[in-house]
């Protein structure tokens, strides 16, 4: 096949069968948010470039997909945050805080592909503005838990790791950053990547005398030391004491608790997330496998309005990709089977029954009943092939008698009953369901 007949490279068709499969799962994320008090929002997928190129030295600014139109530069979302905050800034005088919006965005970025990446994908994204405290962020941990369980997920297939930037900012800062806070972050950047490239490299990027962050060799060594801490005891006495993002981690753990879900969650001091405007806690969601990316991921960004000129706003989030909870699901044999939902199918005998035909058709859409009307004469053998294989529950069948008797004929497809129906009832009603 020619390539311009394929879907570009990384990007997906979504036949009927997928689509059905899609929809399933995007019903599960607008009814955990809806039981949540979330209401949904979306935004344009072009948005100006400038939006997602503020936070230079990320990898999400060399996957853009960007072009230039008009003199105008754009690009295609490679997240959905910044244009969150660019709408909370738009109506930042009238809005009510705190906000629970949540959206299910197409994103883009161009990057290498892996099992569960691609370069578009949809995301579920709950987020909430308004709401300083820790209570926000565990709100929104236990949506995650309930979608997971909501698609029957068993509970020790996946850990939420979790760990907060202050705890890491305000450790670093009394030791290898005290005389150089500037480099934190860059180094939330490079030791992101630990998961990607072991701790061995990262520790050779931290102390790359050509780099960012350029540590010395012991100071690198610290780093990678602590991000491998996973109790939360140790990561506080290694701390400044009174630590505020240790006291939100002890806090959150609390409330956690509180939720039932503690079980399902963990330390996890090499958490960082890479993107620049995280500021509180952070946390993501892995297969305890250990055989895909993460499943979903966020955290707090309580400085991304001030960096767009607003005044500052706390707010917390996180995304779920729908390509990598796909890969879940699927080895698991926790995929349904969604197939195909039709009420009935209409099939007139030839021409001479099709209006008659149409009037049965209409009646029962009019009843809210999805209805496949034969458009094409065929044969009564291909007709209820067809309609078994569709899912079809029932099959109205208006051949010359029928239509001379004003009847038509309706096959039951699950019990093989049938009986007729007047095409008109005498008070204009029509034909029963």
């Amino acid at each position: 096949m020619s390539q311009k007949l394929q879907a570009p490279r990384g990007t997906r068709d979504f036949y009927p069968d997928e689509m059905r499969l899609r929809r399933w799962l995007f019903d599960h994320f607008e009814e955990v948010a809806r039981r949540y008090g979330f209401e949904q929002i979306d935004a344009p997928i072009v948005e100006h470039e400038e939006l997602f190129t503020r936070k230079a030295g990320e990898e999400i600014v060399e996957q853009l997909y960007h072009f230039e139109l008009h003199d105008r530069r754009l690009a295609l979302r490679p997240e959905m945050t910044p244009s969150l905050a660019r709408m909370v800034l738009a109506r930042s005088g009238s809005l009510r805080m705190p906000l629970r919006w949540f959206s299910l965005p197409q994103c883009w970025r161009y990057e290498r592909m892996t099992r569960g990446r691609k370069r578009e994908h949809y995301q579920w994204n709950m987020d909430i503005w308004g709401e300083p405290d820790v209570t926000a962020e565990a709100e929104l941990i236990a949506a995650a838990c309930d979608l997971l369980d909501r698609v029957a997920i068993p509970r020790g297939d996946v850990k939420i790791r979790i760990n907060n930037r202050k705890l890491l900012e305000q450790t670093l800062a009394q030791s290898v950053l005290r005389e150089r806070p500037e480099r934190f972050a860059p180094l939330c950047v490079v030791i992101d990547k630990i998961d990607k490239i072991g701790p061995d490299a990262v520790l050779e990027l931290l102390t790359d005398p050509g780099g960012e962050v350029a540590l010395p060799p012991e100071d690198g060594r610290f780093v990678v030391d602590w991000l491998g801490l996973r109790d939360l005891g140790d990561a506080l006495s290694s701390g400044p004491a009174h630590s505020s993002g240790g006291a939100e981690l002890s806090r959150l753990f609390e409330l956690l608790d509180a939720y039932g879900i503690a079980d399902r969650v963990v330390f996890d001091a090499s958490v960082v997330r890479g993107l620049a405007y995280y500021t509180g806690v952070v946390f993501e969601a892995f297969d305890t496998a250990g055989e895909l990316r993460a499943i979903c991921g966020g955290g707090r960004y309580d400085n991304l309005l001030e960096t767009l000129g607003g005044r500052h706003t706390p707010a917390v989030g996180f995304g779920l990709g729908d390509v990598v909870i796909g890969e879940l699901l699927a080895d698991r044999n926790l995929l349904p089977d969604c197939t195909r939902e039709l009420d009935a199918l209409v099939f007139p005998f030839g021409e001479t029954e099709r209006r008659a035909a149409v009037g049965v058709a209409t009646a029962l859409r009019k009843q809210g009943l999805a209805v496949d009307l034969v458009l094409n004469e065929a044969r009564l053998k291909r007709v209820l092939s067809d309609a078994d294989h569709n899912g079809a529950r029932r099959v109205y069948l208006l051949g010359p008698d029928e239509l001379a008797r004003g009847e038509v004929l309706v096959r039951d497809l699950q019990s093989g009953e049938q009986h007729t129906e007047p095409l008109a009832e005498p008070d204009g009603e029509p034909p029963h369901n």
